[in-house]
C-alpha cells in the first residue's frame, strides 16, 4: 500500500435530510435554527431546497417526497458546532424544541435535538485543545 497522500477531497458539498414537508422543514431550519436559504427551485423530480448556517461550506438538502429513497427521520448524529451551546439550547427550548442536555463531555459541551421529521442533530461547543 502506498502511504503517499493522494486524496484531493476538500469538503462535503451537502448532507441530505429527508423530510415529509419541505415548507415545514424550511421554517424550522430558517426560523428556529437561523440557517439561510442557499437554493430553492423546482427541478425534476421535485423541489431542490438547500439551507446552511451563514458562511458554511457544507449545506443541508431538505429532500422531500419523490427526491430519492431516503426515509424522513433516518438522518442521525449530525453535529453542528456552536460558540454557545447553552444559549442555543435555551433558544431551541423557547421555540418548543425538545432538547437533551447540554452535557459536559471530555471534548466539549453537547446537546441533542430532532427536527420536525425526527432527524437527529447535535450541538457542540468544542473545548480548546480537545
Amino acid at each position: 500500500m502506498n502511504n503517499e497522500r493522494t486524496n484531493t477531497i476538500t469538503h462535503a458539498s451537502f448532507i441530505t435530510l429527508p423530510v415529509t414537508d419541505q415548507d415545514r422543514a424550511l421554517r424550522f431550519y430558517v426560523d428556529v435554527l437561523g440557517f439561510e436559504v442557499r437554493v430553492d427551485r423546482e427541478m425534476p423530480p421535485g423541489r431542490w431546497l438547500q439551507v446552511a448556517p451563514a458562511g458554511a461550506q457544507t449545506v443541508f438538502t431538505l429532500s422531500g417526497p419523490g427526491m430519492g429513497n431516503s426515509v424522513p427521520g433516518t438522518a442521525q448524529g449530525i453535529m453542528l458546532v456552536t460558540t454557545d451551546v447553552d444559549a442555543d439550547c435555551a433558544r431551541l427550548a423557547a421555540a418548543g424544541v425538545e432538547v437533551t442536555g447540554p452535557d459536559e463531555m471530555p471534548w466539549g459541551r453537547m446537546a441533542g435535538f430532532r427536527d420536525p421529521d425526527g432527524n437527529g442533530l447535535m450541538l457542540i461547543t468544542e473545548k480548546e485543545g480537545a
